[in-house]
């Protein structure tokens, strides 16, 4: 009992099922008002699933679509205009999708037929405008595509690491364009405005929604602040794409084709859909870095099956490609901690002469051979690469909801025991007790106040960085153990 084919009174909150996405159509327009994503929990409200769009007196996050008139000024059917809803309500067993009809009235000369199809398994779907000339004379209509949503951020969301979330623009021609909220109420946005490719959409932490035109058709973007009379705060901004109907003539219709996206950024299903849209999985200025890492990664999991495991495969993989940077860092570590006596006794000696101590520091390492910067370059240039690996972790929504073991049912989640983040702390400290220590009494407190400044922030960091983390600390610990062995310098913790 489905109620397919059916005529819907106006203004009616119509809600459509697939197998992974409930979707709520306002018939005023056929906006869509809501959507609840059916295999992502919300993690705020693990008893609930996560919703994305939304049309309430909390959020405001809608998508909408309808015809303007152009040059000529004429009114057409729009996103307020009340429609007839036809179609299924629900997928049904060993159908392989689903198709839904709104239409408009005459409105100005002209019908609006807004058709909907969504295929099994898919957050994207196709949308046609069916423009039909009822009126005597030629017109020439335009079609806007546009996302509307307030300017705060997701519910829930940490404040302890920051990810974007507003309204980007994609073209050829000037690639991944975000504009943040506060741009555009100042109206200092810098876009593109014009193109004949790509799409705009609204992203946040692990998902987005996005309106996709073919390559090929001339369209106008926009981004701005509107008042659409919500108390919802900082509302509302909106993303528009407008494109040409073309001249139809009296009795003749025309119509365009579009895509509409809302779900996880899911990098692969996203390249799937239009080129640039997996870019809203955001890895910023390291993405050259994080494509190939979590390529990597996936790979893995796919073998392996469990998230966690992966990300201890990877970075073991990735200190295997590095060992041999790391072995030339440790080893350098290792020369300091030898002449370590030498320099300290130097210094207790000639503390009443500064200008002496240099020099004396400068002739122990020039006779010992040692490069007090030789330590810090070979682990510098693998930092970009680390960094890159965190993005990718942060922003992979498979994290969401996966479990590693034990107690930790959740990678995207902090630990709920702090037990990782206690173990990385210990990790922590003994990777510095194992550093030679300064000489300079300041700078030998300064090597203990960061990295344990650093670790107290990972008590709210997801568990899968925290277990990135560890993983790291622990493979250092062991590789600067060893190279300590190896070269005559026994391995001593200098605790403070």
């Amino acid at each position: 009992l489905f109620r397919s084919n059916l005529p819907v009174a106006a203004h009616e909150r119509v809600v459509v099922t697939t197998d992974v996405l409930k979707l709520t159509f306002d018939t005023d327009g056929g906006s869509l008002v809501e959507t609840e994503l059916l295999k992502h929990i919300d993690l705020a409200d693990k008893t609930k699933n996560i919703v994305l769009l939304e049309d309430s007196k909390e959020r405001v996050y809608v998508a909408q679509s309808g015809l303007i008139g152009g040059a000529a000024g004429n009114v057409f059917p729009t996103h307020k205009t009340p429609m007839t809803m036809t179609g299924a309500r629900a997928l049904k067993e060993g159908d392989t999708g689903l198709v839904i009809t709104f239409t408009s009235p005459d409105v100005g000369g002209v019908k609006l037929v807004k058709t909907y199809t969504i295929k099994r398994g898919a957050y994207s779907m196709s949308v046609k405008h069916e423009v039909i000339n009822t009126g005597t004379s030629a017109v020439s209509p335009q079609l806007y595509l546009q996302l509307v949503r307030d300017g705060n951020k997701p519910p829930g969301e940490s404040s302890f690491y920051s990810t974007f979330t507003g309204p980007v623009v994609y073209t050829d021609a000037k690639k991944y364009q975000k504009v943040e909220f506060s741009k555009i109420k100042k109206k200092d946005a810098d876009f593109e405005k014009q193109s004949t490719n790509g799409y705009v959409a609204m992203v946040q932490h692990y998902f987005a929604s996005a309106w996709i035109l073919p390559d090929g058709l001339q369209r106008d973007i926009s981004l701005d602040a509107v008042d659409i009379g919500s108390t919802v705060p900082d509302c509302c901004y909106r993303a528009t794409m407008i494109t040409s109907v073309g001249q139809i003539e009296p009795g003749a219709s025309k119509s365009t084709d579009a895509t509409f996206f809302v779900g996880p950024q899911e990098e692969k299903l996203l390249a799937s859909l239009a080129p640039g849209l997996e870019l809203v999985k955001d890895y910023g200025w390291l993405t050259i870095l994080a494509k190939p890492l979590y390529w990597l990664l996936h790979e893995i999991e796919s073998y392996i099956g469990n998230w966690g495991w992966s990300i201890v495969a990877l970075v073991l993989l990735l200190k295997i490609a590095f060992y041999w940077l790391n072995a030339k860092a440790y080893a350098s570590m290792a020369k300091m901690k030898a002449v370590t006596p030498k320099v300290t006794e130097m210094r207790e000696r000639l503390k009443d002469k500064p200008q002496q101590i240099q020099q004396e520091m400068m002739r122990i390492y020039r006779e010992e051979k040692v490069n007090p910067m030789g330590g810090c370059f070979p682990i510098m240039i693998q930092i970009p690469v680390f960094i890159a690996l965190y993005w990718v972790l942060l922003a992979s929504v498979e994290m969401r909801n996966a479990p590693w073991l034990g107690w930790i049912h959740d990678l995207s989640s902090p630990d709920p025991f702090y037990i990782l983040p206690i173990v990385m702390t210990l990790t922590t400290v003994l990777q510095t007790s194992l550093n030679p220590a300064p000489p300079d009494p300041m700078q030998a407190k300064m090597m203990w106040f960061m990295p344990l400044a650093f670790s107290v922030m990972f008590f709210f960091f997801p568990s899968g960085l925290v277990l990135y983390w560890i993983t790291n600390n622990i493979l250092s610990i062991a590789q600067q153990w060893l190279i300590n062995i190896r070269m005559g310098v026994p391995p001593k913790f200098h605790l403070p």
